[in-house]
């Protein structure tokens, strides 16, 4: 059986946080949730810098990403990640209350996997991350080398 894969959440604001894994909770999903809340923190998570250093090697199976962040904002993160070899491959959806067409072509311009604009009602919010949680951490199936030997694919 293989091994549970981490979901990254990159989100700064303490409500949409609890929001999120109070919906992701909903859906029983098993797999661990990490949040950070800022561009860079979830850089550094990413390239295992700083207080990340000694995290598990395997990606995250998906990471949610939020637009407008401290320090660095989600589309320059989007940008840095799939500029980088080594995290290019890993599934980056955009789960903003962005709605502006601008901010939708620069993401998928970007290369962004999906762009999810979060619910306002919170029983459609639920069934989004369901499905999101589902898809990206379940079912979606990572391109081959993305996951380290140990990580028991």
């Amino acid at each position: 059986m293989s091994e549970l894969k981490r979901i990254l959440l990159v989100e700064d604001n303490a409500n949409d946080v609890d929001l999120t894994l109070a919906a992701l909770a909903e859906t029983r999903l098993a797999n661990e949730v990490v949040v950070v809340r800022d561009g860079q923190e979830a850089l550094d998570y990413l390239q295992r810098r700083g207080a990340w250093a000694t995290r598990p090697v395997a990606h995250p199976a998906v990471v949610l990403l939020d637009l407008k962040l401290p320090r660095l904002d989600g589309t320059q993160v989007l940008a840095q990640i799939k500029g980088d070899p080594e995290l290019r491959t890993i599934p980056i959806v955009m789960l903003t209350s962005s709605r502006e067409e601008r901010d939708l072509a620069s993401s998928y311009g970007l290369g962004v996997n999906a762009y999810v604009v979060k619910p306002v009602v919170f029983a459609d919010f639920v069934r989004a991350l369901k499905e999101l949680g589902l898809f990206w951490g379940v079912l979606n199936q990572p391109p081959p080398g993305s996951l380290p030997p140990s990580a028991g694919r």
